[in-house]
């Protein structure tokens, strides 16, 4: 249930931080009020999967690499960001740096 609950905090942070992009610095209404309640989401969540247990280290370096590849992506895909090969590299990196983290967390 706590890695149900941290994608939801991983989607809800990815829709708020594009939203933030969307809203043009707060300028448009609706883009601004996902941001102010997809954030909310996200850390009320993130909070409850704390609540229930799983490390710090580990909930939070999975929210940061997922939810900074998605962002990453759906910028690319949809915003007209540039994503190079470096960068994708990097990301890769960092997912590998979390997948480590956690099965270390295992042991």
């Amino acid at each position: 249930m706590v890695w149900i609950l941290l994608a939801g905090a991983i989607l809800s942070e990815v829709t708020a931080t594009i939203a933030l992009r969307i809203s043009n610095g707060f300028s448009k209404l609706v883009p601004s009020v996902i941001v102010v309640v997809g954030y909310l989401i996200a850390f009320g969540l993130l909070a409850e999967v704390l609540k229930r247990g799983m490390p710090v280290g580990v909930a939070y370096g999975v929210w940061s690499a997922i939810g900074v590849a998605l962002v990453a992506a759906i910028g690319a895909a949809f915003l007209g960001d540039s994503l190079t090969w470096i960068q994708v590299g990097g990301l890769v990196l960092v997912i590998a740096g979390v997948a480590a983290l956690e099965l270390g967390a295992r042991h």
